[in-house]
């Protein structure tokens, strides 16, 4: 193998001599173009410094959430016996994923003023000052930039919210991850179920505790759209 590098440098190193040393004037600028490219040839293939090559990392591929298949829902146990649950009605979201190369990236907003727990004065209260207020923080934010996968499936999420104006570390844990060929839209579809838990005295949102739980459970549904 080194022999026939050495032969096909040296054949090369002859060729651009033969241009080179033959070319007219009138073809100069032809000719010294050639005569590189031969002598590129026999210098082997470029390399790509480690920086540029991870400069030119491939972009993720992006899907679309579906927003009648993705609510975030929450729960707190009520006086230690019953657990009182809701959801937020509108949320949007951006994602990028790719199985093969396990890269994920994740952007989710939630509109705090469409919680719904279908008790209206509870509604009126959780969007109320006292807790999260949504006049002053209309918005929920999460973000993620990479996950633990299980083969294909983002297992462990480990992302950042900020609510109530308060950003702190939260996990996700996906129950369900599937994509699939979605018959309707002739298009992949990749979709689940995703658990997580945090306190929300940490964000500032202490009303009614220790009778009303600290310890809220989210359970997140998503299902996305690839484009």
């Amino acid at each position: 193998m080194r022999t026939g590098r050495r032969l096909a440098a040296a054949r090369t190193g002859v060729d651009a001599a033969f241009y080179s040393a033959f070319c007219s004037a009138r073809h100069a600028a032809l000719c010294a173009a050639v005569g590189g490219a031969l002598a590129a040839c026999a210098q082997g293939p470029a390399t790509t410094p480690r920086g540029d090559a991870a400069a030119a990392r491939p972009s993720l591929p992006d899907y679309q959430v579906d927003p009648s298949h993705t609510f975030v829902y929450w729960g707190v146990v009520h006086l230690g016996t019953s657990t009182l649950r809701g959801r937020f009605e509108r949320s949007t979201a951006t994602i990028g994923f790719d199985p093969g190369t396990q890269r994920l990236d994740l952007s989710v907003s939630v509109d705090i003023a469409s919680v719904s727990s279908g008790v209206p004065v509870l509604d009126g209260l959780i969007r109320g000052p006292s807790m999260l207020d949504a006049a002053a923080y209309p918005q929920a934010q999460f973000t993620a930039h990479g996950a633990t996968f299980e083969g294909d499936v983002p297992r462990e999420i480990q992302g950042e919210l900020s609510l109530h104006g308060v950003s702190a570390p939260l996990s996700l844990h996906a129950t369900r991850w599937r994509c699939g060929l979605n018959p309707l839209f002739l298009r992949e579809v990749c979709g689940g179920d995703f658990e997580g838990q945090l306190e929300r005295s940490v964000f500032g949102v202490r009303h009614s505790v220790p009778f009303v739980s600290d310890r809220v459970t989210l359970w997140i549904q998503v299902e996305a759209i690839r484009q």
